[in-house]
């Protein structure tokens, strides 16, 4: 439960202010021990110095014989803080407990003087460094020994100011964890707060690009795209759902009409005839627009996944003219290359052949038709990043007040009753155009015919962009 609550923000957040202190606290650590270490390494240093100092004094004199077991001398020069110095001989049974008692010194640290010919020892308070000599074929040992001012006073000091640096800076890591938590997640959070705006009203809204940053881009067109696809599929079914029972109930009521006709009383063989002919021609109207009605919403959905390969947009638009041509001749259509590029690579396009094919041969064939079998100029071309097919025609255009419906499935320009079709065939070409992340532009006058320019960005391009 508490998990669900917490954000990422926050999440985040506290995942900087602990990795924050974890290295505030490693280094705090390392620079307090470094200097500790740091500060007993240099006074044992001094107290070496001033028992070698110590031995070479004794060993100028000229006699050194002094009973066992008796402290030879205490030196007090007060060179280092609370300095005291020693100078014994070692007992024959090397036996120190007795000096041991007498100096508060430990029996071990002298017994390790005596095997290494020097050792250091501290009390948490004084430091003690000492040395064996020989004089005279006996031995003695001599002891500095000091109060390290510097560990029991200036370190606390150290202790006091790393404590504070410590609280300081887990205080403005707290303040930067947050920034910088809040400076991430601002732009997912505009995302956010523009996705909650767009709804089924307002399915044209985008969201915009981040400067700078190329993993929420990433994420931006992704979504974007599949806004596109979205708003496609919506404006299918939403046309779909509109003219549907219109265009499909009036092929239905002549049927049933004719079928009532003919039931209502006696007829000819030749009536009945006449009667199945209509309902058969009828019938035959409904299937096509019941097949065209689902390629809308095959291509508006994108329901499968289409196969998508390397297309060359001119080998394409020769087949579609050749098809074109071959389904009728009296199809005029002349194909102008003076727009192509050098380089052949440029005509590639990642895409479904088939579904290219169906979008391109539908303008193609509204050209032809529409304009009542004059030359349809069909122009290609092709930028570094993108490939145009441009379809221009001298037919019958449409009327300016009707181009914002032109996109609608079944719709057809007042001006078409002397023309067969059902409507669909710029709806299904613009779909398809989409689903290739491509563009259609249609422009047109009454009367003086219709350019329809159709942009898609070229294979090279699209790959660059996924990567």
């Amino acid at each position: 439960m508490f998990n669900k609550v917490i954000t990422n923000q926050t999440k985040t957040m506290v995942l900087l202010m602990l990795v924050f202190t974890a290295i505030i606290l490693l280094f705090s650590g390392l620079v307090y021990f470094s200097i500790v270490n740091f500060s007993h390494q240099r006074f044992y240093e001094l107290l070496k110095i001033r028992t070698a100092t110590i031995v070479q004094i004794e060993k100028s004199k000229d006699h050194l014989d002094l009973p066992e077991n008796y402290i030879l001398s205490s030196l007090n020069d007060e060179e280092l803080p609370m300095e005291k110095d020693y100078v014994f001989a070692v007992p024959s049974d090397s036996n120190f407990k007795k000096i041991s008692k007498e100096v508060h010194i430990p029996d071990y640290f002298f017994k390790n003087i005596l095997k290494k010919g020097e050792d250091n020892f501290n009390d948490k308070e004084f430091y003690y460094i000492g040395q064996s000599f020989k004089y005279d074929d006996k031995d003695y040992i001599a002891i500095a020994s000091a109060k390290n001012h510097y560990v029991i006073y200036y370190l606390g000091f150290l202790k006091r100011t790393l404590l504070t640096c410590i609280v300081l800076s887990l205080f403005f890591s707290m303040i930067f964890s947050f920034y910088l938590s809040k400076t991430l997640f601002r732009p997912i959070l505009k995302i956010t707060g523009k996705v909650k705006e767009i709804s089924s009203e307002n399915l044209h809204l985008r969201l915009e690009s981040q400067p700078d940053n190329k993993e929420l881009n990433e994420l931006v067109d992704t979504f974007n795209d599949m806004l596109n696809r979205i708003e496609t599929s919506f404006e299918t079914q939403n046309h779909l759902i509109g003219n549907v029972s219109h265009e499909l109930r009036t092929p239905l009521t002549s049927i049933m009409g004719e079928a009532d006709v003919a039931l209502s009383i006696s007829r000819t063989p030749e009536e009945y005839k006449e009667t199945l002919e209509i309902i058969l021609d009828e019938a035959e109207k409904l299937d096509k627009k019941i097949k065209a009605l689902l390629m809308i919403a095959q291509t508006g959905f994108d329901g499968k996944i289409q196969k998508m390969d390397k297309v060359r947009i001119d080998q394409l638009l020769w087949d579609v003219i050749e098809t074109l041509r071959r389904i009728d001749t009296r199809n005029n259509i002349y194909l102008d290359i003076n727009m192509l590029p050098d380089n052949p690579k440029k005509l590639k396009v990642q895409g479904n052949e088939q579904l290219l094919h169906l979008a391109v041969a539908n303008i193609i064939s509204n050209g032809c038709k529409y304009s009542n079998f004059q030359q349809v100029k069909v122009s290609l071309g092709a930028t570094d990043t993108d490939v145009y097919i441009i379809v221009k025609d001298n037919g019958i255009g449409i009327p300016q007040e009707e181009m914002n419906k032109i996109y609608d499935p079944f719709f057809r320009a007042s001006n078409t009753n002397n023309y067969e079709g059902y409507g669909i065939g710029l709806p299904l070409a613009r779909n398809i155009v989409r689903m290739h992340h491509g563009e259609l532009i249609v422009t047109s006058n009454e009367n003086q015919g219709t350019t329809v320019q159709m942009r898609f960005p070229n294979f090279y391009s699209t790959q660059k962009e996924t990567v």
